[in-house]
């Protein structure tokens, strides 16, 4: 959810309840700034991602359960690429992992009741203090990730495309979006 400002960098400081506040804290800064102008293209960026995918405008919770026989709709991963337990959300060393979100498992209609499908995403936290190596997940015939956004990179740009199994060079402190790159045969 976006508040007034949120996009390029407006703060309340912490304060969580601003609106008797009649100061900086509230007030709102339209002055040009190169970070401020990089936060609102990151912004853009990602709400044509979210317009573009129905996988990130559902209108039901995930069920983390293979749907209608197929794949899972939402697996949590770890690091090296695995599936995390439920143990394993109570480690409070843990400072990185992502998510696996199916397109393909989706179960939602379009207002002409189509079964709606996307793309599938993986989507890299890292909130550890160090760059972190996460291993891409496997998933599908021949899986090839390609970088959509990346925040630790100046642009926040996307570049570059990874195969499943290989380590994608995640950031200290950063995300990283992921779309599965679905390869269509060749006719001829």
């Amino acid at each position: 959810m976006l508040l007034a400002g949120d996009e390029r960098g407006r703060t309340q400081r912490g304060n969580n309840n601003a609106y008797c506040q009649d100061n900086e804290i509230s007030w709102l800064d339209w002055n040009e700034a190169p970070e401020r102008e990089q936060l609102f293209e990151f912004t853009r960026r990602l709400i044509a991602l979210r317009r573009a995918h129905p996988v990130f405008r559902r209108r039901e919770f995930f069920q983390g359960r293979p749907i209608q026989g197929g794949a899972k709709d939402i697996v949590w991963l770890k690091p090296d690429g695995t599936e995390m337990s439920d143990e394993e959300w109570h480690h409070e060393f843990a400072r990185c992992l992502g998510v696996y979100v199916s397109g393909q498992a989706m179960t939602e209609t379009d207002e002409r009741g189509r079964v709606l499908k996307d793309d599938d995403f993986v989507l890299l936290f890292n909130a550890h203090h160090e760059d972190l190596p996460f291993v891409l997940p496997q998933y599908g015939e021949t899986p090839r990730w390609r970088v959509l956004i990346d925040s630790s990179r100046p642009d926040n740009g996307a570049e570059g495309e990874y195969a499943g199994g290989e380590r994608y060079p995640l950031r200290a402190r950063s995300l990283a979006l992921l779309v599965q790159v679905v390869r269509k045969p060749v006719l001829g």
